[in-house]
């Protein structure tokens, strides 16, 4: 096929760099200091490899970033270099370095917005706390400039009710207002933002969305899905020079890898962010994690324009799958799409569909045969259809081998839907601590349909590599927190849903390392502790196998490692 754009173009449009994925100097410098590095050897420790064909080891040796011995002590210690370095583990446990295959990584967000919410673990707050931390923004940000609070979770208010516009308006008057809830499905905005986007109370919702209205007819302040983009394409946003734009890249990257580390991430697949920056901080030594980065709009395009397949780049930082593709709304704010409608609400609502079968159809058959791997995001039973359907005809079309095709969230499925995604060989990358964090809106459903989500166990059950994907900010990143609430199906306050979904400690670690390393083809390279594999590696206080369920979360991570290097220490 004939291009208009060379590669060279593509990487220019990409941005500044790009072209070094693959050849950049520090890349060399980095493997002779590898291949010139102190062997580490790793003695007296319970190893879970995750490779079958030597489940269990208590030692093993690293040498020039991967696994070279695995096996008893004197068996590592027999091939290790006289000046190695040396770690006791003490019987402490070590499992492959977690893969989270869909995390939106919002550094940038972490350091500099308005969190009204945490971001990382469970805490009720009040609407005033919010109500005076968006006050004080607005204090000091010109009048007629947004302001934004993130990270708002609807079930984690002392409240015990949803934010108002009338909560809104007492935090400014003046300026334009939005409250992401951290599902980012739905957003809560002030009288200042719906005057300067015309809207008001007699306004239609859109296809895909809604204005929400409350018990008089007037507009509630809530906002989902495709009603959005009318509200945040009006007014001013604050500005920062290309300097000061990068420099916040920079500084959110290398802060959001540093708490991946702390968790025991060592690989994360990137749903957006500033690929420069990336690029930037690891060329800093500052990248403490594996990127499959997974890229949209222009830059998608590009990679079309210019045959670039997914999976070019190196270890560190490689294209993977397309960003999340959504056609459908959000599970933790009650509007995926449902065949059937949401129990207890009226009048009757099924959720939002937030694209036709017909341009889903053709975005998919577009990505499929430019050889990039295609991810969607569907949470309903309907919307997982949906992109079945277009699946499905895109590979009878033109048939790829094991193409890989990603269903992010995959959330509320059926034994037909299972059967098709197994003959499809797509990966469900399902939410991992919602089962912990977000106990508290499943009651929303009910038994019956929480019985079919998240649905690990009937994955699994099929043959299908159901890999982690904590969608960050949705829900909390921690691998603990979420193979807790894969092993257990117990939240936060205690109830129990989806019993029939529970997992194995040993079950929740593939899908939390080997199955993600499948999810983006590296299962050769990483995902277990394997010889030949990168050293990527987690250190743990206490055996999961072995402690009270309910208290995995709470397991300290003492070492994160990757590629034989520490990036994280207690």
């Amino acid at each position: 096929m004939g291009h208009r754009h060379s590669r060279r173009g593509f990487l220019g449009l990409a941005g500044a760099g790009v072209a070094t994925l693959g050849h950049a100097p520090w890349l060399a410098s980095a493997a002779a200091a590898e291949a010139g590095s102190t062997d580490l050897l790793v003695l007296n420790a319970k190893i879970y490899t995750l490779d079958p064909a030597t489940p269990r080891a208590e030692a093993f040796l690293v040498r020039a970033g991967r696994f070279v011995t695995l096996g008893s002590n004197d068996e590592a210690k027999a091939v290790a270099a006289k000046n190695s370095q040396t770690f006791d583990a003490k019987q402490m446990t070590v499992v492959p370095g977690f893969i989270d295959c869909h995390n939106h990584a919002p550094g940038e967000t972490l350091l500099y917005g308005v969190l009204v919410g945490n971001p990382f673990e469970v805490e009720f707050v009040t609407i005033d706390s919010i109500v005076d931390k968006l006050r004080r923004r607005a204090g000091e940000t010109p009048a007629g400039i947004w302001v934004e609070g993130n990270f708002f979770d609807d079930t984690k208010v002392k409240d015990k009710r949803e934010l108002s516009v009338h909560d809104l308006d007492r935090a400014s008057k003046d300026h334009p207002i939005e409250v992401h809830h951290r599902g980012a499905h739905t957003s809560y905005f002030n009288s200042k933002a719906f005057e300067l986007a015309g809207i008001d109370r007699d306004t239609p919702n859109p296809r895909g969305g809604t204005l929400d209205r409350d018990a008089n007819g007037d507009l509630s302040g809530r906002v989902t899905d495709n009603a959005l983009a009318a509200l945040r394409n009006v007014g001013k946003r604050s500005t920062f020079t290309a300097e000061q734009k990068m420099q916040r890249s920079r500084d959110g990257m290398a802060f959001i890898s540093k708490q991946f580390a702390r968790y025991g991430l060592t690989s994360v697949a990137h749903a957006g962010g500033d690929l420069r920056a990336l690029q930037q901080i690891r060329a800093r030594g500052e990248l403490l994690h594996r990127v499959s980065y997974e890229v949209q709009a222009a830059m998608l395009d590009a990679m079309i324009a210019n045959d670039i397949e997914s999976f070019f780049g190196d270890e560190w930082l490689r294209f993977g799958a397309t960003f999340e593709h959504v056609v459908d709304g959000s599970f933790s704010e009650r509007t995926m799409s449902l065949s059937t409608p949401y129990p207890g609400i009226q009048p009757r609502y099924k959720g939002n569909i937030t694209e036709s079968q017909d341009d889903l159809n053709a975005w998919i058959e577009k990505v499929h045969r430019a050889g990039i791997q295609v991810n969607c995001h569907a949470n309903g039973d309907v919307a997982i259809d949906m992109v079945l359907t277009a699946v499905e005809r895109a590979q009878k079309l033109y048939p790829i081998a094991d193409s890989r095709p990603k269903i992010t969230h995959c959330t509320f499925i059926n034994d037909d839907l299972v059967r098709r995604i197994k003959a499809a060989g797509a990966i469900p990358t399902p939410f991992t601590t919602y089962p912990y964090y977000n106990s508290d809106k499943f009651k929303f459903y009910g038994e019956e349909i929480m019985s079919h989500c998240m649905a690990y166990r009937s994955f699994l059950d099929a043959g299908i590599p159901a890999a982690a994907g904590s969608d960050f900010n949705p829900g909390p990143f921690s691998p603990l927190m979420g193979i807790q609430g894969m092993v257990t199906r117990t939240g936060w306050n205690g109830e129990t849903w989806g019993a029939n979904q529970r997992i194995t400690v040993d079950e929740a670690l593939r899908v939390n390392t080997i199955n993600g390393a499948y999810a983006s083809r590296e299962e050769a390279i990483k995902g277990s502790i394997t010889p030949g594999k990168f050293a990527d590696f987690v250190v743990l206080a206490d055996d999961p196998h072995s402690v009270d369920p309910g208290k995995i979360k709470d397991i300290e991570i003492v070492r994160t490692v990757a590629g034989g290097n520490t990036t994280y220490q207690a």
